[in-house]
């Protein structure tokens, strides 16, 4: 009887959902994204939105931040409101910011509506800053 080898085969990648985030293809490298974050916040720290004296990151517009193994970013981040005026503005200045980080490969920026931002997602300075405590 003639003996039969087995090939494995890979399978193909999976075609994205619809709707799917291109962060949601990234794999988090957790030693690169430790080393980068510290820088890449202190960049989105100098966004601001126009209409709020205050940076984007204290905000609370920033959900996340995905840094795989070839240094490339992802950022999830919202907007005060849908109808922001900013919208067309903000996320390429972040993509921006991010990108001309030191050690960062590249740059994607997604405009997500989930969860809805609010005023309990800014720091406290922000509240302070604004008068609001």
């Amino acid at each position: 009887m003639k003996e039969l080898s087995v090939v494995q085969q890979t399978p193909a990648p999976a075609a994205p959902k619809p709707g799917a985030l291109q962060t949601d293809a990234m794999v988090r490298d957790p030693e690169r994204t430790a080393a980068l974050t510290p820088e890449i916040v202190k960049a989105l720290s100098t966004v601001y939105d126009p209409e709020i004296p205050v940076n984007i990151y204290e905000l609370g517009l920033i959900y996340d931040i995905v840094v795989d193994a070839s240094s490339a970013v992802g950022i999830r981040m919202t907007l005060t409101a849908p109808a922001c005026p900013a919208a067309q503005v903000l996320p390429e200045q972040v993509r921006a910011a991010v990108a001309a980080v030191p050690g960062v490969a590249s740059a994607v920026v997604e405009v997500v509506w989930d969860p809805a931002w609010d005023r309990d997602r800014m720091s406290d300075a922000a509240k302070l800053q604004l008068g609001m405590f």
